[in-house]
């Protein structure tokens, strides 16, 4: 009988949803964003994430086994994000997943976020083989890392300060573009012209793979307080902006490549949907005689899926939780096994 894991993701300001079919892939899911009710704050807050996915989690929870034409006599197992992200947020779907396992009588699976972004790109057809390397980027994250098989990840680099998306969301609030402000900043670069403004690359000028990006926001921060402030000045520095951060990642996945021997790039999290960083990765990787791989769009944002997929490696590895319920806001993917 073909195995069936329900995930839950619950990390952040995302309430996703999502049964993984050992047969048939995603067979059903659900996806609820607070965009809408951090906004008005300009960023998330995570007591109101916390009470959101509250009212959210078991409505999608329904709707996804409705949708898939499921009891849960047919649910091997539960999966939720026990880490990293916000603890409130992560307590909600730890807590809803745990006692779900337990009254449906199926077992709890306890997954490490940054692995289901890192696994994502195994839910397409096209999907890399182990060993490879993974570029992690995300509002939380920026992380490269050497995976040699599942559960065994060697963190080669990673931010010492701002991830890549909350440089893009953090920058886009500077410009005044709203919020979520990553993909507004992404949208205005394209109407920007190459040369006008030229930001730094951080960090590459030394050796080693960490990044740094929180200096190229209080650049964009003197740049536009320098410029005319015309519109076609503030799409020339979203695309100076864009055109370093794409730069600093392209420079850093180069060397680790080099450094490994690796031929195989996953990319994955919310920042790898940029077009930008895309078409830099895919033009890397040709030149290397690589290849590049990354989750549809739908599954680069914080979802279900990649939690649903993630605790099914885990569950045919036995990896279980006990009764304890768990969060682990802090949690090193190196701490996986």
């Amino acid at each position: 009988m073909s195995t069936k894991i329900l995930g839950i993701e619950t990390s952040c300001d995302e309430t996703g949803v999502a049964v993984f079919d050992e047969q048939e892939g995603i067979i059903a899911q659900a996806l609820y964003s607070q965009i809408d009710i951090h906004a008005e704050y300009g960023g998330v807050v995570p007591e109101l994430a916390s009470r959101d996915h509250i009212r959210k989690t078991a409505l999608l929870t329904e709707q996804v086994m409705s949708e898939a034409g499921l009891t849960k006599q047919d649910i091997d197992g539960v999966a939720f994000t026990q880490g990293p992200g916000l603890i409130g947020a992560l307590l909600v779907g730890s807590t809803f997943g745990r006692s779900l396992a337990y009254s449906w009588g199926c077992k709890a699976i306890g997954v490490h976020h940054m692995e289901g972004h890192l696994l994502a790109p195994m839910l397409e057809q096209n999907k890399p083989e182990f060993p490879f390397i993974a570029l992690l980027v995300s509002g939380g994250h920026t992380q490269l890392v050497d995976v040699k098989d599942l559960g065994d990840y060697e963190i080669l680099g990673e931010s010492i300060d701002d991830a890549a998306g909350e440089a893009f969301d953090k920058t886009a609030k500077i410009m005044g573009l709203g919020y979520p402000g990553g993909p507004m900043l992404a949208r205005l670069a394209e109407q920007g012209v190459a040369g006008r403004y030229k930001f730094p690359r951080p960090m590459t000028d030394r050796p080693g793979l960490d990044f740094s990006f929180s200096g190229l926001k209080t650049f964009a921060a003197n740049t536009l307080r320098d410029c005319d402030g015309s519109e076609q000045a503030l799409a020339d520095i979203a695309y100076a902006f864009q055109e370093a951060v794409v730069d600093t990642l392209m420079i850093k996945c180069r060397r680790a490549l080099k450094q490994t021997g690796r031929k195989q790039l996953v990319v994955a999290g919310g920042v790898s949907a940029n077009v930008s960083l895309r078409n830099g990765l895919n033009d890397l990787m040709s030149k290397v005689n690589g290849k590049a791989f990354y989750p549809r769009p739908e599954f680069c944002t914080d979802n279900g899926a990649m939690i649903a997929y993630a605790g099914f490696c885990r569950y045919k590895l036995g990896q279980f939780e006990s009764l304890a319920i768990k969060a682990k806001p802090r949690w090193p993917m190196s701490e996986l096994r």
